[in-house]
């Protein structure tokens, strides 16, 4: 595998939501957005291994009725995701645990 299909791999991950952006990068409120809106059971997310966390929680969500980017992500779509998310995981470990020991768990947000 070339260099150019890893960052077009990275690329598409990113650009489909990767759980890993979204725990990692993005501000917290975004991924504790989505646990809420999506009904996930998980009330929170560590933030080692977070990405791979994040897309377990998507799929232990109440059942979607509609999916595709007005909806939730597709099934088929997390279960792919979540095995790059396992790998980008791995190697952002020291970071994560930097975050994990600063800010501790993600919460899932409360809508009242």
């Amino acid at each position: 595998m070339n260099f150019r299909c890893i960052l077009l791999v990275l690329a598409v991950a990113s650009a489909s939501g990767c759980g890993t952006i979204n725990t990692t990068f993005r501000d917290e409120a975004v991924a504790s957005g989505k646990l809420a809106r999506w009904h996930s059971h998980c009330d929170s997310v560590p933030r080692i291994y977070s990405g791979a966390v994040f897309d377990y929680c998507t799929l232990d969500a109440e059942p979607r009725q509609n999916t595709g980017f007005n909806g939730h992500p597709a099934p088929a779509l997390i279960v792919l995701d979540m095995g790059l998310s396992a790998v980008a995981d791995t190697l952002l470990l020291p970071y994560s645990v930097y975050l994990q020991n600063k800010h501790g768990d993600i919460r899932k947000a409360r809508f009242e």
